[in-house]
């Protein structure tokens, strides 16, 4: 997979996308990430790539023309274009699978009062990563790389996001390791006590009851399926 990201700031990534399980992937050659600046794409000789907004209002908007230039320097048959945005749908795990099926995505970083409109049109979708408002689409970008890179074969071990929230509906279990007792809070008895069946069941009733107390939506939804 090639995931390929314009953003007006490109050298913002690096230092996350290039370590631990990211940038592993990389070295082994399971994942390439370029970052691409829309800065040259710009024109003038300040490269603009924003003007003020029809009908008025603060702040400017980044133009069609810059955009596309760095969009159709990199875009194949078989890439895929999300234009991130707080208008977007939201992203979930489902998407991250389906993304994680493409050869080629193109990550939109927006900026200042975000694009122009018709952009929209030149994208395969919109996304955004919750409900509120960055000052950019460069904290989106890592962590839409990050949730889908982590689920291509040989990124992490085989069966470690079987069990992770959101893979089955349902947020994960409460995780615990050494020691067995902290400051008189005790680990679970049913976790040492070496039986899987019961350490299985005792996991999915705490990942219900967590979901039920943390994400009410999720287990209304996870209800209604079974």
């Amino acid at each position: 997979m090639k995931i390929s990201i314009i953003s007006l700031f490109p050298e913002v990534f690096p230092a996350y996308l290039n370590s631990s399980i990211l940038g592993r992937a990389q070295e082994k050659g399971l994942v390439e990430v370029e970052y691409v600046a829309l800065r040259n794409f710009g024109k003038g000789a300040h490269r603009s790539v924003d003007d003020r907004p029809f009908g008025g209002g603060k702040g400017q908007v980044i133009q069609c023309e810059p955009v596309l230039k760095a969009i159709r320097s990199i875009r194949k048959e078989d890439s895929q274009v999300y234009l991130l945005a707080p208008s977007g749908c939201l992203f979930k795990q489902k998407k991250a699978h389906e993304m994680a099926q493409c050869s080629h995505l193109i990550l939109l970083c927006g900026h200042y009062e975000g694009f122009d409109y018709r952009i929209e049109e030149y994208c395969d979708g919109i996304l955004s990563i919750g409900d509120y408002v960055l000052s950019g689409g460069e904290l989106a970008a890592m962590v839409i790389t990050d949730a889908v890179v982590r689920l291509l074969p040989g990124v992490i071990s085989e069966g470690s996001t079987e069990e992770e929230s959101f893979e089955n509906g349902l947020l994960e279990y409460p995780q615990y390791t050494q020691p067995a007792i902290f400051e008189g809070k005790e680990v679970p008895e049913v976790l040492r006590s070496g039986n899987h069946a019961k350490i299985h069941a005792y996991r999915q009733e705490q990942s219900l009851l967590r979901t039920k107390k943390m994400r009410p939506d999720l287990y209304q939804d996870y209800q209604k399926r079974e």
